[in-house]
């Protein structure tokens, strides 16, 4: 029967041949292909010989096949070489393998895969040698290979398409083609042929694959692959690839691993149950295989491709791909659940692998988070628990991803109840399966972590929590935030400190958790933690604020009725609906149109016991009272509502319904606000209720906005009438001030709407309007002219007919006479300004005139909220009669100077603002005085001035001229954080986005303004009086804060192209100045100079890619166009920081070194901040340095050298603090320590005169003469001790020293010491101790000689400074430290004990000294004769490292 076949056939042929023997002996890698004879012979009939020899060597291999008979016996009987068969079989094989395999190709090669899997499965295949690794593996290959790969389709359809033109023509202009665009054109004119798979085909091809799985499966169950671990490998890999080979319909857990293959339905059901074979003893140790299997199907439950090298791609999540992982789960835990104990600490394993390998992407955390949590609930108790204590160490790794992942990790397993502990486990192990170790450790342990990313994470699952329906976790919450008041305070502060963190989705996700704490109840509301929230409504971060308005909504809704939750709502949320981003805006109305319009309801619907609408009226009853000063962002709000059409007839009738009822008062305010918009009104009910006018003050006002919003829809003659009644009223003068403006507003409209022409409409209001006038005129007459007027004087009836003059002359200007301007002016008189008038200085550059209309009266003094009204009203005369305004506005900036009474300061500076809307040129001049109140003693006038001049400027009424910015910025340093903080959101938010280029204009200007310095010819310029310079004064050491506070807040908001000039600028206008002698480097300079190099090291000058250090929490970002935009910042910040280096050292660099030679032979103590510029610079700069002193070698020496001595000095200046702070501690300040000084005298002694001066108590000594022999004078080598005692006037303080001092001071501690130990040197140090060479005979040999010191002590806080009156050429010093040891001499008395501790830093006075010391530092030093300093000689730099 084997003979029969085309198969048997070809090994009668070929079995001798050597075609076979090559087959073998190449280890099926290389070899011819079988005679094309052979081949047609074979496949003539299709399948049929595959078949047919199939089904003949089946039953051999049959388990109850008998043992009588064995093929390999038929095999040599019948003359057949099954090594002839194997060789046919993978000729075969090997043609579906290749690329350009047909179908017929690709089903052949998988049945001559089935038939050698066939011949391995029949019992004597190993004795005779049928099995070959090679042929193995390429067999296993079939399954995977000759399905068409999706690639492979697109590929092919490619080619079917002509090649262009422009490729033709673009082919023949490259001269030499690539060898590999050649060896494709090749491949591709050879696959021209084949262009699609068919389904049909596709169909034939995958029957083969699935009966193929079936043939191997099979071998599986015989044939032991454990000698084989190779072939074990590549079945791993071919049956994972395979599962995700066709989807899977309704697989269930045990239908993976079913025990009768014939039971599959699928390929992947197959591949499955393959992986569970290798599992088997037959294969392997299970364990190790199961590892093996473990680690390939990882990435098929993370959802990632394949790694390509160290980075592995993630496989988008179509449900394709979630499927798979869905079954390689449910295969995972068939696996677990069989193999039990075997399986455990390989799936340990496994769930560590996850957690050190899962994308760093939400989607992806989370998919593999439940799959985690699903497989971990496999393991037994005690391994569940060891594996949670993994975790939480897990949970504290220095990779952010890992500490986010652990946070996903403990949300999955909140979903699923509390494990209980059984008799296995360690009670040190029972707390990792409570809930109360995933809430109160895992999560909210992380919410105050290092990096933003986990602390926003944590806080989100925090909030999770709270919102979870489980006990065990609400109980857990409750008793972290109900347990003691300590630890409740400790969290809530933590929260609050969150909700302001610098990161925007931190303080976002803190909303999140204060919101749902606050909503649950967990812990009571307090006002604190409700602002909390509604300070975040106006945060700078678009989505922060979106965040807080759905938060707060959200909280009220919660609980309707905590009335300190409607107050916060009102105060954060009816704001923002004049946000400046419309998205913010459209959430404010949003919530707004929510909580208010919707559940506006007629009468006969409303009950108490609907929520909704209880809270809907309480919120508008707050409008009306309490809330008031939020009418005007209601109005925006209904303004812009009406442009929607949002209220219909049904809502006004809805409105009205409530309108006498207990809603009355928020009914009338609803409807003066949509009256405008909706003219179906019921106007019957509005005149009953104006008749009546049985409600509050409020009310009438909001009726008569109705009565002018419908003046156009009413009758003829109810217009007239309602004219006269309200005329009427209002000359009772009875009403409140509050209803007045709504009353002259409803006579103007109905005026307008009774008359038919502009012309008419004035001439009635005219009429209307001049009764009113003139019934005040009258009564102000009668007031004022009378001897007893003060005595029967009624101030609220005064200033309500003030009010109403005021209102009612804006509309008829014409009937407002000059007697009342004579009125006004007179209510504004009084004795004391009188008096004052005549003392009063004018105005810089300009006279007060002759009649001031202010002060020509001599009347009886009005009490202070009478002339506060009279200057309002005074001010609405102005704006409509310019020639008042202009006597007027002098007078009203004197009142500025002169007023003690806030009202009235308050009143003129809104008048004066007002008048600069209408008359700018007039008042722009008086904008200075305006200023001024930015310095009033009042916080609330400062805040009022600061908010009226920044409507000024955003409308350009006001331009930034003069003093104005300066005084402007003054504010971020203002007493009153509350103006500040105010004082920085105006500038930002509202006036640097008009003028990005304010801050960066005014920069250099504020320097030179700040210090008070006018030598410069054109910043600081501008002409301001001695009271305003004093008022702005920020000159002096105890300012300087003040100052760096506004020089780092305005550099904070420069961009790095302004940062980049400013520095050019600096070194341009400041530096240079100084160093060209245009400027004169004195004391008033030294700060100035001071404040620039300050400003200059600070990190806010520097570029944003210079100053921002590496974090941690840079997070590869998941948008691959977000990841590009990132790439190409850092790019351009790297361009530019490059760029400012070499502006830094071309033109910085020699400006510097030049200035530092001066300050130093200027003994300047500006020094010691130019030396710290220096030391920072050349961190951020060390290599362009390098590279810009290898030119000059010289000047890196001297550099390198002082900033080494300047270091030193730090160092030694902090211990020597830290002694005298000790030894300070406890004493007296009315006696100041002693002094020492290391003298000696000189042998040839010339009576000096010292200039001494000095101030003891009440007493003052000044520039006296103190000839020498008024100091005592102690032999050579003697300590003597000079003690200054104070008297009543504080301790002395020591003026640092510049930098020439360190040098000195640093070489002569150890030339000191050198000189204890030799006796030989001469000691030296900055108080010119010399050591020339003394006369022969001298016991030493040499001897110490000094030079007197002149002390000058100034005791009202000056220097003390002890100064040489001689300098000595030849003096060289050792490198030591910055300090006079007092250690004794050879010399001194031994009866004089030695003051530990005691040591004295010298300073140079300011004065320049009549001979320069040169002094050679050892590491300079040549052997050079000239005493005096060469720099040419000065060896390089020490190296860093040294």
């Amino acid at each position: 029967a084997l003979g029969t076949g085309g198969i048997g056939t070809g090994t009668e042929v070929w079995g001798g041949c050597t075609w076979v023997d090559t087959v073998w002996d190449l280890d099926f890698t290389e070899a011819e292909p079988l005679d094309s004879r052979v081949e047609e012979g074979i496949t003539e009939d299709g399948l049929d010989a595959f078949t047919r020899l199939y089904d003949t060597l089946s039953p051999f291999a049959a388990e109850d096949h008998g043992t009588t008979e064995s093929v390999w016996t038929l095999f040599a009987e019948n003359n057949l070489s099954h090594n002839a068969l194997v060789a046919i079989l993978y000729h075969f094989v090997q043609m579906g393998l290749h690329k350009r395999a047909n179908v017929q190709q690709r089903v052949y090669a998988l049945h001559a895969a089935g038939l050698y899997f066939l011949l391995l499965e029949i019992p004597g295949s190993v004795a005779n040698q049928v099995f070959h690794q090679v042929m193995f593996d390429k067999c296993l290959e079939t399954l995977q290979k000759t399905w068409p790969q999706e690639s492979d389709l697109t590929r092919k359809r490619k080619k079917n398409h002509g090649k262009s033109p422009q490729a033709n023509t673009k082919n023949k202009k490259r001269g030499r083609p690539n060898r590999r665009e050649s060896s494709e054109e090749e491949e591709e004119e050879e696959n021209q042929e084949e262009v699609y798979f068919s389904a049909q085909d596709l169909l034939q091809i995958r029957q083969a694959v699935f009966l193929l799985m079936k043939n191997f499966l099979r071998l599986l169950l015989k044939f032991s692959l454990k000698e084989k671990p190779q072939c074990v490998q590549n079945c791993l890999q071919i049956f994972v690839e395979l599962t995700s080979f066709e989807p899977v319909v309704h697989t269930s857990q045990h239908v993976l691993l079913l025990r009768n293959i014939n039971q599959a339905k699928y390929v992947p059901e197959l591949a499955y149950h393959g992986l569970r074979l290798l599992c088997s003893p037959l294969h392997g140790v299970e364990d190790k295989i199961l590892r093996r299997i473990f680690h390939r199907i990882l990435n098929v439950i993370l959802m990632i491709a394949g790694e390509k090298g160290s980075r592995t791609t993630v496989l988008p999540a179509t449900s394709q791909v979630v499927s798979i992982r869905n079954q390689t789960m449910k295969f995972i835990s068939a696996v677990v659940d069989e193999l039990k104990e075997v399986a455990f600490p390989v799936l340990r394993i496994l769930l560590q692998h996850i957690c050190a390998k899962v994308p760093d992407k939400s989607e992806y955390r989370t998919y593999a988070a439940q799959a985690l949590v699903q497989l971990l609930n496999k393991l037994p108790c005690a391994a569940y628990a060891d594996f949670m204590s993994w975790l939480y160490r897990y949970s504290h790794n220095i990779k952010i991803s890992y500490r986010v992942f652990a946070l996903d990790i403990a949300l999955a397993l909140l979903d699923l109840p509390e494990r209980e502990p059984d008799s296995s486990l360690s009670p040190e192990h029972e707390k990792f399966l409570k809930h109360k170790f995933l809430v109160q450790i895992m999560v909210f342990g992380r919410c105050s972590d290092k990096a933003p990313t986990v602390r926003s994470k944590a806080l989100c699952s925090f909030a999770h929590c709270l919102e979870m329906k489980a006990t065990t976790t609400l109980e857990s919450i409750q008793e972290l935030l109900q347990g003691s008041k300590h630890s409740r305070k400790e969290i809530i502060t933590m929260l609050r400190l969150r909700a302001g963190d610098e990161k925007t989705n931190v303080r976002k996700s803190a909303l999140q958790v204060f919101m749902s704490i606050l909503k649950h109840q967990v812990i009571p509301c307090t006002p604190e933690d409700l602002s909390t929230i509604q300070d975040r409504c106006r945060d700078p971060a678009i989505s922060v604020r979106k965040q807080a308005l759905q938060s707060i909504t959200e909280l009220l809704m919660s609980q309707p009725s905590n009335i300190l939750i409607q107050k916060a709502w009102l105060t954060g949320v009816v704001p923002v609906v004049m946000d400046t981003e419309s998205s913010v805006q459209e959430k404010a109305l949003v919530c707004l149109d929510q909580l208010l319009l919707q559940n506006i309801k007629h009468y006969r619907r409303f009950s108490h016991e609907d929520r909704n609408q209880t809270l809907a009226w309480d919120l508008l009853t707050l409008f009306t009272s309490e809330s008031q000063e939020f009418s005007r962002y209601l109005n925006k709000a209904f303004q812009i509502w009406s442009k929607q059409d949002k209220f219909s007839s049904t809502f006004i009738n809805n409105v009205m319904s409530h309108v006498e009822t207990e809603h009355a008062v928020p009914a009338w305010m609803l409807l003066a606000k949509v009256a405008g918009s909706s003219p179906k009104l019921d106007y019957s009910k509005i005149i009953e209720s104006w008749d009546s006018q049985n409600v509050s003050a409020n009310t009438i006002g909001h009726i008569l906005c109705v009565i002018g919003h419908v003046a156009k829809h009413l009758p003829r003659s109810t217009q007239e009438r309602l004219t006269d009644d309200i005329k009427v009223w209002l000359k009772e003068f009875r009403c409140p001030l509050e209803v007045i403006s709504p009353a002259v507003e409803a006579l103007q409209k109905l005026c307008h709407a009774y008359s038919n022409s502009p012309e008419e409409t004035q001439e009635l209001l005219n009429e209307v309007c001049g009764d009113v006038i003139s019934a005040c005129e009258c009564y102000l007459s009668r007031i004022l002219l009378k001897e007893d007027r003060t005595e029967q004087l009624q101030e609220d009836l005064l200033v309500s007919h003030l009010f109403t003059l005021g209102e009612a002359a804006q509309l008829c200007p014409a009937k407002v006479e000059k007697r009342i301007f004579l009125l006004i002016q007179s209510i504004l008189a009084s004795p004391v300004h009188a008096e004052q008038c005549e003392t009063l200085s004018p105005l810089d550059g300009e006279e007060l005139p002759v009649s001031q209309p202010l002060f020509q009266f001599r009347g009886s003094p009005m009490p202070s909220v009478v002339r506060a009204h009279a200057f309002i009203t005074l001010g609405k005369l102005c704006l409509q009669h310019e020639d008042l305004a202009k006597k007027c506005i002098a007078a009203l900036a004197r009142e500025l100077e002169v007023s003690d009474d806030v009202a009235i300061r308050n009143n003129v500076i809104i008048v004066m603002c007002d008048l600069c809307v209408r008359y700018t040129t007039m008042v722009d001049r008086y904008i200075p005085n305006i200023s001024m109140c930015l310095k009033d003693p009042n916080p609330f006038i400062r805040r009022q001035t600061l908010i009226l001049l920044t409507n000024l400027l955003q409308e350009e009424f006001v331009k930034w001229k003069e003093s104005l910015f300066f005084r402007f910025v003054s504010v971020l340093v203002d007493p009153s954080p509350d103006i500040a903080s105010f004082g920085e959101f105006c500038l930002v938010h509202l006036l640097l986005k008009r003028n990005p280029v304010m801050f960066s204009q005014h920069f250099i200007e504020c320097i030179f303004h700040f210090n008070s310095y006018e030598k410069h010819e054109k910043y600081n310029r501008f002409p301001q009086s001695d009271r305003e310079k004093n008022l702005f004064s920020l000159r002096g050491k105890h300012n300087k804060g003040k100052r760096m506070h506004i020089y780092k807040f305005l550099l904070e908001h420069f961009t790095d192209e302004q940062r980049f000039s400013i520095t050019s600028k600096i070194n341009l206008n400041i530096l240079a100045c100084f160093v060209d002698e245009v400027l004169p480097l004195d004391m008033e300079a030294n700060e100035l100079l001071s404040d620039t190099f300050e400003i200059l090291s600070c990190k806010e000058i520097k570029l944003s890619a210079m100053r921002s250090i590496p974090d941690e929490d840079n997070q590869p970002e998941e948008d691959e166009m977000a990841m590009a935009n990132a790439v190409m910042q850092a790019a351009q910040k790297k361009l530019i920081s490059q760029v400012q280096k070499k502006n830094f050292i071309e033109n910085l660099i020699p400006v510097i070194t030049s200035l530092k030679s001066l300050l130093e032979n200027k003994r300047m103590p500006a020094v010691r901040d130019l030396m710290n510029y220096l030391r920072e610079t050349m961190q951020d700069y060390r290599n362009e340095i390098k590279e810009f002193f290898a030119v000059d070698k010289q000047l890196a020496a001297e550099l390198e050298y002082d900033m080494k001595k300047y270091e030193e000095q730090l160092a030694r200046e902090n211990e020597m603090g830290e002694d005298q702070n000790s030894s300070l501690q406890g004493k007296d300040c009315t006696v100041m320590n002693s002094v020492q000084v290391l003298v000696s005298t000189s042998p040839q002694r010339a009576p000096v005169v010292y200039k001494a001066c000095c101030r003891f108590g009440g007493g003052c000594l000044t520039d006296t003469h103190v000839p020498l022999s008024h100091f005592t004078f102690i032999p050579s080598g003697v300590t003597c001790r000079i003690k200054l005692f104070w008297c009543s006037c504080g301790l002395l303080s020591l003026r640092q020293m510049s930098l020439s001092t360190l040098a000195i001071l640093n070489s002569a501690k150890k030339a000191a010491e050198a000189t204890m130990k030799q006796r030989s040197k001469s000691v030296g140090g900055r108080c010119s101790l010399a050591s020339p060479t003394s006369a022969a005979g001298s016991k030493h040999g040499k001897q110490l000689a000094v030079d007197l010191w002149v002390v000058q002590n100034s005791f009202n806080g000056s220097n003390l400074t002890v100064r040489p009156m001689k300098t000595i050429d030849d003096l060289t010093f050792g490198a030591g430290v910055s300090s006079i040891s007092l250690t004794q001499t050879p010399g001194s008395d031994s009866g004089k004990k030695k003051i530990p501790g005691s040591t004295k830093r010298c300073s140079m006075p300011d004065i320049p000294l009549p001979r320069q010391w040169k002094v050679e530092s050892p590491a300079r030093r040549k052997s050079s004769p000239s005493p005096a300093l060469r720099r040419s000689l000065r060896r390089d730099p020490l190296k860093p490292a040294n």
